[in-house]
């Protein structure tokens, strides 16, 4: 297990509007969260700061998991909505797919917070609090270019398709990496989130493009696979590989000198002020806050500073 450290909310974050009706009180009251899948560290600490916040503002908690499928995200929102839930916490399995769960949800008079992910419909969900996903991978992407030097081959990794951070990670590598003639992608694949996916993934590509001198991930998942794969062929030596999440694991590669970078999200910060909102909703019957969409902004960690890592997806600063 992760140990999970919270931290308080940076200012300046803008938030949602108002929900009609909500006016119950906090003693006794169920707040629902759907996350992910709880075996990849980073839904396992998005769940966790949630419950563990919830509980500790004297509501009762609960956290399931969809695995990406939307039967089983619906099947848990009714749940929640039978267990008369004063508020869901969701991370959502599909940008498009999920907008009927969360729907479901709200005209049972349920507020809804999305975490991490987007749907692709607004004025639903109070709030969508989610990483700048765009500005991490710039971020990191520029951190990769320093890292391969002069140039050359390099292989991407995508994220699963239903999900909107991972084109967004992928645009942010491309208009980056287009200003760099000197690299030429001979190869991306769909590794869904996942460490054996990116293992298998990148032993094909690896088959086709022995040359390659950088792998450029949409997560630490995919790019920890990879690494398996590179270090099974010795061919890990010279190749540049970027992840994105700052996962434990992730930050462990980069203290062993084989993982460059990872970026940062802070899920700790958004898990937190997600159910912080969702009080507020429940109590006033607003966030608090004055927009829908909510970004918070990634952070890079690399050799230099990984002793700045001090729990599960926090960095000292």
């Amino acid at each position: 297990m992760f140990k999970t450290t919270r931290r308080a909310l940076l200012a300046g974050i803008a938030a949602a509007p108002l929900f009609a009706g909500a006016a119950m009180a906090q003693d006794g009251g169920l707040i629902s969260i759907i996350v992910n899948d709880p075996s990849n560290p980073y839904w396992f600490t998005e769940g966790e700061v949630a419950r563990t916040t919830a509980e500790e503002m004297g509501y009762t908690a609960t956290v399931g998991a969809h695995t990406g499928d939307t039967n089983t995200e619906s099947n848990l929102i009714d749940t929640a909505i039978t267990n008369q839930s004063a508020a869901i916490i969701l991370d959502p399995a599909n940008a498009d797919g999920s907008i009927g769960a969360v729907r479901k949800a709200v005209d049972a008079g349920i507020p809804v917070i999305i975490v991490n992910a987007e749907i692709n419909e607004s004025g639903l969900a109070q709030a969508q609090l989610v990483s700048n996903n765009a500005q991490g991978a710039a971020l990191g992407a520029v951190q990769w270019t320093q890292e391969m030097g002069d140039g050359g081959q390099y292989v991407e990794l995508f994220g699963a398709p239903s999900d909107n951070n991972a084109q967004t990670r992928s645009n942010g590598y491309e208009t980056v990496l287009s200003q760099y003639p000197q690299f030429e992608k001979v190869a991306e694949e769909v590794a869904n989130w996942d460490r054996t996916q990116g293992y298998n993934k990148m032993q094909s590509m690896l088959q086709a493009n022995p040359d390659i001198s950088g792998v450029i991930s949409g997560n630490d998942e995919m790019a920890l696979g990879a690494i398996a794969a590179l270090k099974e062929a010795g061919q890990l030596d010279g190749v540049v590989v970027g992840g994105f999440d700052g996962s434990s694991d992730a930050v462990d590669s980069v203290r062993a000198g084989e993982m460059a970078y990872t970026v940062l999200q802070p899920v700790a910060i958004f898990a937190e002020e997600a159910v912080r909102q969702a009080d507020s909703v429940i109590r006033t019957g607003e966030t608090g806050v004055d927009a829908e969409k909510q970004l918070f902004d990634c952070l890079l960690i690399t050799a230099d500073n990984v002793d700045q890592y001090t729990a599960a997806f926090t960095l000292s600063q």
